[in-house]
C-alpha cells in the first residue's frame, strides 16, 4: 500500500521518489560544499555572446566564467577547484540567442542586459562579481 501511494504522490511536479532523489543531491552538494568552498563567478566580458543555437541539441552554459570557450563550459572549473559547475539547457528550434558572458544575469544563460549595470561596467574583466 505504502509503495502505491509513494508512486501516485506527487510534490511539486515530483513523484515520491524524485523528491527523495532531489534531497539527496541537495545533502551531498551541501556536503560538498564544506571541503570545496564555492568561488565566486569571474566576469569573462562585458558583452554577450551572440550564437546559433541547433534545437534538439543540450549544452553547457560556464557559469563560473573561467572557460576560454566562452560562453560554453570547457571545464576549468573542475582544474581551479571552484565549486560551481555549468548550467546545462536546450533549445526546442534553431535559432540566434545572446549568452551572458558577464555571469550577472537574472534569467541565465541568457542576457538580460545587467552587463550595461554601473557595477558591471566598472569592474575589470577577470574579477569576481
Amino acid at each position: 500500500m505504502a509503495s502505491i501511494w509513494a508512486k501516485l504522490r506527487i510534490l511539486e511536479g515530483r513523484t515520491l521518489a524524485e523528491e527523495l532523489r532531489w534531497s539527496q543531491t541537495r545533502m551531498f552538494f551541501s556536503w560538498l560544499g564544506k571541503w570545496i568552498p564555492r568561488k565566486k563567478p569571474l566576469i569573462a566580458q562585458k558583452t554577450p555572446i551572440k550564437v546559433e543555437l541547433k534545437g534538439g541539441k543540450r549544452y553547457k552554459w560556464c557559469v563560473c566564467g573561467r572557460s576560454k570557450n566562452q560562453p560554453f563550459c570547457d571545464g576549468s572549473h573542475l582544474f581551479q577547484g571552484t565549486g560551481l559547475f555549468p548550467l546545462w539547457f536546450k533549445v526546442k528550434e534553431n535559432r540566434t540567442v545572446s549568452l551572458c558572458t558577464c555571469k550577472a544575469t537574472q534569467k541565465p544563460p541568457y542576457c538580460d542586459g545587467t552587463h550595461k549595470s554601473q557595477k558591471i561596467q566598472c569592474a575589470q574583466v577577470g574579477s569576481p562579481l
